[in-house]
């Protein structure tokens, strides 16, 4: 009898915890899908704590395909899946009648799908409660899940095994992949690093455990476990536990947690109470980080720490890094602080020997401030302050010294590892144009000015606040309009009804502009529809030197590029392409403004005296491949540049490599994918196409991108003259030797290029697909991308002209 009462009551258990399991599991059948658009459907987990679906990207009409906590206000996005390739609005993911997750974009191209799915027969997915998203066969076996395609969060009853990675967003608003990442090493280690983007390259860790043994392997790491208490520990493989948090935590019933690799680099993890707290929500509380102090720990030869360069960093009362720029100097992106700084006025050596450097430069002083690692070109010891100012005021390659323990260090641009601690001794001395001497506004000459005219108004505010409301409300109008007025006055801003006002660019008088370039003095470059010139408008409040472009022909043709280029431009966004500052819209007065590059174009770069460095020419062809994928597959309307070449790629104060020059884009529109037109672009780097009267696409930039390529790799031009006066076509050389197995060739001057062969080979390999004559065998730029990256692998290419003698 008890027998029998006992299996009833194991038969009722084995029920109750089938009940309980399908519970857990709200099952998502094949055929399902889901639509992004603001407020649309997701799939929930059984408890309704996640969701899975789209969310909307701040301030645009982006959509990301995301998990998020889905019973706190906050709805805080946990994994992402396309962080680096937003969808447009009316995009589709769909579980198919297969068992294939897809999301595809309105044009039906793929955006995105999960990597490395087992075999087997999907049968169904899940979102669950642990706020993982699965995809299952009927054994409810995973064969593929969220948990292992990681991205910037881990969460309770998640695990991190050997080799994989967290990589922190760009920033809060922005996933695309930032500049740092945690993996537990082979080793044990559990480490933090930042990476050189856009290559997966590690620079020098800023913080790594002590879970390494290379004596007794079994005593090493080889899990990070965040287990259901919330608590992180790193697993020994003797099966010992080092915890990384020393306190008591909240109790789980009722806080969530999740730990997250921050866009500044801090891996943090964070609480957030399960209901609210006297009736009102708080936001997520961070109760543990690594590192201490990262702006003393982020160090090493290369790199630029995580304020980015031109920057120095301190800490504040939560261990989060503050950035600040220097004297003199302004934010590249004012929407992400780590991203760096440029000078707001280059300094030259041929301005300082026409004149006394102290008629044209101040020092100013910043305590207990020092850069760890920058360039030092000189050391003067023993020196005092004075003596150091002075001297680095007299040498034109000074932008920085630094007086610390009798010592002065002189330095170069660009800065980087800069930090400012109180606990430090020692000064910073920053050199600065006097226009530039006023912190407060430092391109601006009329600053204090404004400052006492707003004190005034603010006076005459107050006196006027005790009156009657009609004279408050005449007040307010009054100064609204005098705002308005010297705001337009003092920035050289002119209205106008131009369409293209639309973008929210400054519009510029001719007169200003030229003023501003000396009448047009100082020539930069020519294109096919104008000259360039270098001007100063001091007047903008993030750059100082700007890069004016005159149209030369506006009749026909060059008033209708001119207004392409002009929306086209203000309609993108992206650190690989130049920025679209304003622009003159006068009658025939047709000219564009735009953010001056300090470091000239990639021909100069590549076809000087001196053989430019491997890795950064290398970083600078992956910057542009991303450059012409964004205007190629992620603007709302498609962009063909028509004239890539490297005359038309800049290079910043950073050496980031900038997409210039639209004048010769070509618009499609959002239905059309191929376009007839007169042929356009530089010869050496133009398609085959061009001369066949054939339907033109974005094809045709890979197959310039391609021939740049070869450039870039080989330091030499797309067509030469040999010592015969003969004609060198570089694509057919380079072709030769990669038939012939002798690529050593192409680099045989170059020793760093010669130690990584195994690279140089698969670039030649992407470079040869991109200059296919047949356009259909030209892969996509994001398979370009892709394949640059070792993302995919790039197999052998055909002979790139298989009627011509080189095959």
């Amino acid at each position: 009898m008890a027998l029998s009462l006992l299996l009833h009551l194991l038969g009722l258990f084995l029920v109750v915890e089938r009940l309980s399991i399908a519970a857990q599991t709200a099952n998502i059948s094949l055929g399902s899908s889901l639509t992004a658009s603001q407020g649309s459907f997701a799939w929930q987990s059984p408890f309704g704590t996640f969701a899975f679906g789209f969310r909307r990207i701040v301030d645009q009409d982006l959509f990301l395909l995301a998990i998020w906590y889905d019973k706190i206000p906050d709805k805080t996005i946990v994994w992402y899946a396309n962080g680096d390739n937003p969808a447009p609005k009316g995009s589709k993911l769909e579980l198919t009648a297969d068992g294939q997750l897809t999301l595809t974009g309105h044009r039906s191209q793929e955006i995105w799908k999960p990597q490395s799915v087992l075999s087997g027969r999907v049968a169904y997915a899940a979102m669950l409660d642990t706020g993982n998203f699965v995809l299952a066969n009927n054994n409810g076996d995973y064969l593929w899940q969220s948990f292992k395609e990681l991205k910037d969060t881990v969460l309770p009853t998640q695990v991190l095994e050997i080799g994989e990675k967290l990589n922190s967003r760009q920033t809060a608003n922005n996933f695309s992949q930032g500049s740092f990442q945690l993996q537990l090493k082979s080793d044990g280690r559990l480490v933090l690093y930042p990476i050189a983007l856009p290559t997966a390259f590690a620079y020098d860790p800023y913080y790594q455990s002590n879970t390494s043994d290379v004596v007794d392997e079994m005593n090493s790491g080889y899990q990070l476990s965040f287990n259901e208490s919330g608590y992180l520990n790193v697993v020994r493989r003797n099966g010992d536990i080092d915890k990384l948090i020393n306190k008591t935590l909240l109790p789980i019933r009722d806080y969530y947690y999740r730990a997250t690799l921050d866009s500044d680099g801090l891996f943090t993890q964070y609480a957030h109470p399960k209901s609210p707290k006297n009736g009102s929500w708080t936001s997520w509380l961070p109760i543990w980080s690594i590192p201490e102090n990262i702006c003393f720990e982020a160090k090493g030869d290369l790199g630029s720490a995580p304020c980015g360069y031109n920057s120095y960093c301190r800490i504040d009362a939560n261990r989060r890094p503050i950035c600040e720029c220097l004297p003199g100097f302004s934010s590249l992106d004012p929407n992400n602080k780590l991203s760096g700084c440029k000078q707001n006025r280059i300094q030259s050596c041929d301005e300082q020997g026409k004149s006394k450097p102290e008629d044209l430069y101040v020092m100013h002083e910043l305590s207990n401030t020092f850069w760890i690692t920058s360039a030092n070109f000189e050391q003067l010891q023993p020196m005092n302050k004075d003596d150091c100012s002075r001297s680095c005021l007299n040498d034109c390659y000074c932008v920085v010294a630094v007086v610390r323990e009798g010592s002065c260090w002189k330095k170069k641009l660009p800065l980087s590892h800069g930090v400012q601690d109180w606990n430090l001794l020692g000064t910073a001395l920053i050199k600065l144009p006097k226009s530039d001497a006023s912190l407060d506004d430092p391109l601006s000459s009329q600053s204090n000015t404004g400052r006492k005219d707003r004190k005034t108004l603010i006076l005459v505010g107050a006196l006027l606040l005790g009156s009657s409301v009609f004279l408050n409300f005449f007040f307010v109008a009054t100064i609204s309009l005098v705002f308005l007025y010297t705001y337009q006055k003092r920035h050289n801003v002119t209205t106008s009804t131009s369409s293209i006002m639309e973008a929210n660019l400054l519009s510029f008088r001719y007169k200003d502009l030229e003023e501003a370039t000396d009448g047009f003095r100082e020539e930069l470059g020519r294109g096919a529809f104008g000259t360039v010139y270098k001007g100063i408008i001091s007047s903008l409040s993030s750059t100082n030197y700007v890069a004016i472009k005159k149209l030369d022909k506006v009749a026909q043709e060059g008033e209708k590029e001119f207004k392409a280029e002009v929306s086209a431009i203000a309609r993108t966004h992206h650190k690989n392409l130049v920025r679209l500052l304003g622009f003159c819209d006068e009658g025939a007065n047709k000219l564009l403004v735009y953010e001056f590059m300090s470091n000239g174009t990639l021909a100069s770069f590549l076809f000087g005296i001196s053989r430019p460095d491997w890795n950064k020419r290398i970083q600078i062809a992956f910057g542009i491949a991303r450059g012409i994928m964004y205007l190629h597959e992620e603007c709302s309307t498609q962009i063909i540049h028509c004239d890539i070449k490297p005359h038309n790629i800049l290079l910043d104060d950073s050496f980031t490599a900038r997409i210039s020059d639209f004048g010769l884009a070509k618009l499609l529109l959002s239905d059309q994918t191929l376009t007839h037109t007169v042929i356009r672009g530089t010869r050496g780097y133009v398609a085959p196409e061009w001369f066949r009267n054939v339907p033109i696409n974005a094809k045709v930039d890979v197959y310039s991108y391609g021939v740049m390529l070869l450039e870039i790799i080989c330091c030499r031009r797309s067509l030469e003259m040999d010592r015969e006066n003969e004609e060198v076509i570089l694509t057919d050389w380079v072709y030769d030797c990669y038939k012939a197995k002798t690529l050593n060739k192409l680099v045989e001057d170059d020793e760093e290029a010669r130690n990584d062969m195994k690279r140089l080979e698969r670039l030649v390999k992407v470079s040869i697909w991109c200059i296919q004559e047949d356009p259909s065998l030209r892969p996509t730029m994001k398979k370009v991308t892709q394949m640059l990256e070792g993302v995919v692998d790039v197999s052998v290419p055909p002979c790139p002209s298989p009627f011509s003698s080189i095959c």
